[in-house]
């Protein structure tokens, strides 16, 4: 009897020293919503701000991108052509024959040919050696207009090319700087167009005053002629002259 007494006594003993002896340290693991849903919350939060630190990333390294097209510079350039083509116009104009594009040689070469005084004083030798100056410089004249006209047509060949490559490469451009520098160009070859136009125009107005001036000095040089042909003493013995016989 003694022994199923302290059977149930000894059994508790055990059980109190082994729950005793476990270490201070072991606890039980214990789930808690909230915070795992507020560390959710925290960890979303510092996602999307990395999302967004990249994105402004893309976005800076997108913006040096189109700075360094909006920079980059045409590789086109026309403008050598278009200095080419002026020059051939502008060396036209200097070698315009017998009455120079200047000011000084037209006054010079109408006081000696053209002149609008009396013809009185004027040798004879003197009013045929004008007329045939007169006669070269209306001759000379038609031909720088001719001259000029055909520059201008070879000039419109190369026109033709540069314009179809720099609305190429207008089309084609990577940045504003291009676009730009293109635009530039086309505006420099209307100019250069422009320049021609103007030149064709006065050659072809020049070749018109001076056939009109020729006109005007051959008319006062005539008229100079025929007074001093009809003047008394000069010679001439009118007689009768017989058109048809018998």
């Amino acid at each position: 009897m003694k022994y199923r007494i302290l059977r149930p006594l000894l059994l508790g003993a055990s059980a109190l020293t082994l729950a005793l002896a476990s270490p201070a340290s072991a606890q039980l693991t214990v789930y808690d919503p909230t915070n795992y849903a507020q560390n959710v919350v925290q960890a979303a939060r510092a996602l999307q701000q990395i999302n967004n630190q990249i994105t402004s990333l893309q976005n800076q390294a997108q913006s040096l991108i189109n700075q360094a097209r909006n920079l980059t510079s045409l590789p086109t350039n026309a403008l050598s052509g278009i200095r080419q083509s002026i020059d051939r116009t502008r060396q036209l104009i200097a070698q315009a024959q017998q009455i120079a594009y200047t000011v000084q040689d037209v006054d010079r070469v109408f006081n000696a040919r053209y002149p609008a005084g009396s013809l009185s004083g004027t040798s004879s030798g003197q009013l045929v050696g004008n007329a045939e100056d007169r006669w070269r410089d209306a001759v000379a004249g038609f031909q720088d207009s001719l001259r000029t006209q055909a520059t201008i047509v070879t000039n419109l060949g190369d026109t033709r090319a540069q314009v179809d490559t720099l609305v190429t490469a207008s089309q084609d451009a990577t940045g504003a700087l291009q676009a730009a520098q293109a635009g530039n160009q086309l505006v420099a070859l209307q100019t250069r167009q422009l320049a021609d136009l103007t030149a064709l125009m006065a050659a072809q107005n020049r070749a018109a005053s001076i056939a009109a001036a020729r006109a005007a000095a051959d008319e006062a040089q005539g008229r100079e002629q025929t007074k001093r042909f009809i003047a008394p003493g000069t010679g001439y013995v009118p007689h009768s002259v017989t058109l048809f016989r018998d």
